[in-house]
């Protein structure tokens, strides 16, 4: 039997009776968790707001404990797969988890969600609406990006193609996503036809759901080709306002990595290397516009250090998280989410307490900032999956009730931000049960 040791943060010694309490636990709540039957639970829930550097929900501050799983609109668009998004969700919640980042997009693709400008097909669509629908059946939120910087799904490079193809296209760089007036005018129409869209399933229309947590305009955006930044602002203030324009209810963020540009004096104390700030983004800039409402953050640092320890890494995220929630606090006067963080498993030498020990680092840093009712808003792990998806796995997913440290990593978190503020997300009975667990209890 494995024993646990866990650094991060005031650090703890889990026992050995300890973990196999655990070990017998997990597999009592997850064991079965493909089995679940379907069920309709009309669950009410309220808006997410923002008020300062916090989100509040009927009031109430709101810290997410949230995680990734992109994959369930491309899963859910045929029948064979949407059992895999049901048991996701459910086991989501009854960890506790609050908030799930998906993406509402795929660009001319497998499956593809749109695909050419302004064609739509309606069984994907379809596919976002059960994925819609389901979330609320558990009470869990959802935070839905809009578009993929890099090729994966489409992607910018996606709509380049398409106006170029068309011979409307100012460049085949896949930069002028961000200058092309026609390639605006492609995204424009796409993110009018979402935020429009009509649940097939409960009759709501997306922008009047309250479901979807807020909006992410592109994930992780770089324009590497203006390097001052501004061809990405412009497209930011453009686009920020557009989509306020249309659904004035929902949060929107940008989608950042977190990255100071080249005149913020935190570029060379705080960016990973050198190489960050020449990537046309800047954090603060990017998410200072009126029309965004918080600000997003990524954590990847073994890609962003090659040769740092672990314990050099871990040192690295605890100074990037408090640097930007400073920000949040101090010069935004916004939240702040580091809307995902992950530790691959291919670092040579790869032992999954690492990963545990960095999901502490970050799970505290955000515990801190709620007791003080902080900017910090929240974290989202990259990424979960169920059994059996090994062919969408990176090297940073994680089926997390196969581990019993991590399970219990991310229910502690659960229940002492439950402790702070209170629960206001409707999840289903399960919160006292977990928080009662004495292996889960966080004194």
């Amino acid at each position: 039997m494995v024993k646990y040791k866990m650094t991060g943060g005031n650090g703890y010694l889990l026992p050995i009776l300890g973990f196999a309490s655990i070990v017998a636990f997990v597999y009592l709540s997850f064991g079965d968790i493909l089995s679940v039957k379907y069920y309709k639970n009309d669950i009410d829930m309220s808006f997410v707001e923002r008020n300062g550097t916090n989100f509040v929900v009927d009031g109430k501050l709101f810290y997410i404990n949230g995680w990734n799983s992109y994959w369930f609109m491309d899963h859910a668009v045929n029948d064979h797969g949407r059992p895999r998004i049901r048991a996701m969700l459910q086991a989501a919640a009854k960890m506790g988890l609050t908030v799930c980042r998906t993406w509402a997009f795929n660009d001319g693709d497998y499956n593809a969600l749109q695909v050419t400008p302004g064609q739509f097909d309606e069984n994907t669509f379809k596919a976002l609406d059960f994925v819609i629908a389901e979330a609320r059946e558990v009470g869990i939120r959802l935070m839905l990006s809009l578009v993929n910087n890099l090729d994966a799904y489409g992607g910018k490079t996606q709509y380049v193609k398409w106006a170029w193809t068309e011979g409307v296209g100012m460049s085949p760089s896949n930069d002028s996503f961000f200058y092309d007036p026609s390639i605006r005018i492609y995204f424009k129409n796409y993110v009018k036809t979402v935020l429009t869209r009509k649940n097939t399933i409960t009759g709501i229309q997306y922008r009047d759901d309250p479901v979807i947590f807020g909006w992410e305009l592109i994930n992780e955006p770089r324009c590497i080709t203006d390097r001052s930044g501004d061809t990405l602002q412009d497209w930011i203030e453009e686009m920020s306002t557009f989509i306020k324009s249309i659904d004035n209810k929902h949060l929107l963020t940008v989608g950042l990595e977190g990255f100071y540009g080249p005149n913020s004096p935190k570029r060379e104390t705080v960016n990973p290397e050198f190489w960050a700030a020449d990537m046309g983004v800047d954090f603060i800039r990017n998410s200072a516009p009126a029309a965004i409402d918080f600000a997003s953050v990524h954590i990847y640092p073994d890609h962003w250090f090659k040769k740092k320890s672990l314990k050099g890494k871990l040192k690295f995220v605890a100074k990037w998280m408090h640097s930007h929630i400073e920000d949040g606090d101090q010069v935004l006067n916004k939240p702040v989410v580091f809307s995902e963080f992950g530790l691959s498993d291919l670092n040579k030498g790869f032992d999954p307490s690492q990963r545990d020990e960095f999901y502490k680092t970050v799970f505290d840093v955000i515990y801190e900032s709620a007791k003080k009712k902080g900017a910090g808003g929240g974290s989202f792990a990259w990424q979960f999956l169920v059994e059996g998806m090994e062919e969408f796995n990176d090297d940073f997913g994680i089926v997390p009730w196969k581990s019993a440290v991590t399970y219990m990593l991310i229910t502690q978190q659960t229940c002492r931000l439950a402790k702070i503020h209170g629960a206001v997300t409707p999840i289903t009975g399960n919160l006292n049960n977990i928080c009662n667990d004495k292996w889960v209890k966080t004194g």
